[in-house]
């Protein structure tokens, strides 16, 4: 079993606490993504994991077996960096099958293992080259590689994939979740890109200012943040945020965006706000793909209004507009045949059964 647990895991710089006492249990075989802004915690986590670094307080297990004083090579662990690290007078099979040639591993296991992994990730055809000769896709290949063939207990991912251009990248998140649909090792994962986050991990852990914000699967944090960072930070364009105000007239509950726009709530986001503060300052949070063209046919829970519209950015298969609501900047996402024009009038709808209601201050989630 390979299951990493971290408890109450402090790590101090001097007067600088960079992570602040957390908590997480990662299953065996999982595909665990740590997410956030540079500065949250996430690579030293990682490499607190790894044994790359001490840690301050707290305890982590890996297997069970507590690891705080075991040194990295023994832990049975293999990372890959950002950076690739690859040594650049070896050829690919040289640098894959090192670390197994360190451990004195039998040459017929060698072979068999560099032949698996190259097989696995298609650089078959690589294997007498030197990294000189390879381009950046390739060398996380070979990076991937060297880590396959020792098969670990523990795959540590430390954003591999920022160095290599969009299209790349998006090639490399499917191999990455080729590879652990064959092999399902144990994997952490970091980025700082919530799409990577969102489209490989089996669970997202969203870390902000050392800390935990929020643990779930990539449709939890998307449809159920808990915190206004976590519904701010997954999805892209980002949630808007319009600060608004609870009230009740004619029997029924509304929210009001401005002196003259108000939404009538649908019965169930009514019912999950009865209780909520009347008539203080809250903020209406809303996806850009709750804010779209409005048509004859309005479904229950939506709601109509007009508005003038700043700037459109055509997408080709949609087309994005940006306008202005209480000071502040809104995104919606239209149709391309919507008729949205810079600076001119559109009508909009609201979908707000998939609205959510925050506290201004705290940020929490109502």
């Amino acid at each position: 079993m390979a299951e990493v647990s971290l408890r109450e895991v402090v790590k101090r710089y001097d007067e600088v606490e960079a992570v602040r006492g957390i908590d997480l249990d990662i299953a065996d075989h999982e595909f665990v993504v740590l997410v956030g802004p540079s500065g949250c915690g996430k690579s030293t986590t990682l490499r607190m994991i790894a044994g790359l670094e001490d840690i301050t307080g707290g305890d982590i297990a890996i297997g069970g077996d507590v690891v705080n004083d075991v040194p990295p090579k023994d832990r049975d662990i293999a990372m890959v960096f950002q950076n690739y690290a690859l040594y650049p007078h070896m050829t690919v099979a040289e640098n894959m099958s090192f670390g197994l040639r360190l451990k004195h591993y039998p040459k017929a296991e060698i072979k068999s293992r560099v032949a698996e992994a190259a097989r696995m990730l298609d650089i078959t055809d690589l294997i007498d080259r030197k990294p000189k000769q390879l381009s950046g896709g390739q060398r996380q290949r070979v990076a991937m590689g060297r880590a396959i063939v020792r098969n670990p207990k523990v795959f540590l991912f430390d954003e591999p994939l920022s160095n290599l251009d969009a299209k790349l990248r998006v090639q490399m998140r499917i191999e990455i979740k080729k590879v652990h649909q064959k092999v399902r090792t144990t994997t952490v994962y970091v980025t700082h890109d919530q799409v990577e986050a969102m489209t490989l991990a089996d669970r997202v852990v969203v870390m902000n200012k050392g800390r935990i914000e929020q643990i779930g699967t990539p449709n939890e944090l998307y449809h159920h943040p808990a915190t206004r960072f976590v519904a701010g930070f997954i999805g892209s364009p980002a949630m808007n945020f319009v600060p608004c105000r609870l009230e009740e007239a004619g029997g029924k509950l509304n929210v009001r965006v401005t002196d003259r726009l108000a939404f009538a709530l649908p019965p169930a986001r009514a019912a999950r706000y009865a209780n909520a503060p009347r008539n203080e300052k809250l903020l209406l949070g809303i996806r850009p793909e709750h804010l779209s063209e409005a048509n004859g046919h309005a479904a229950p829970g939506v709601e109509n209004f007009e508005t003038v519209l700043d700037v459109t950015e055509p997408m080709g298969m949609e087309t994005l507009v940006y306008f202005t609501l209480q000071g502040t900047q809104v995104c919606g996402r239209v149709n391309p045949s919507a008729g949205a024009r810079d600076g001119a009038p559109l009508r909009l709808a609201v979908d707000l059964n998939n609205m959510h209601l925050l506290n201004e201050g705290t940020g929490a989630v109502l």
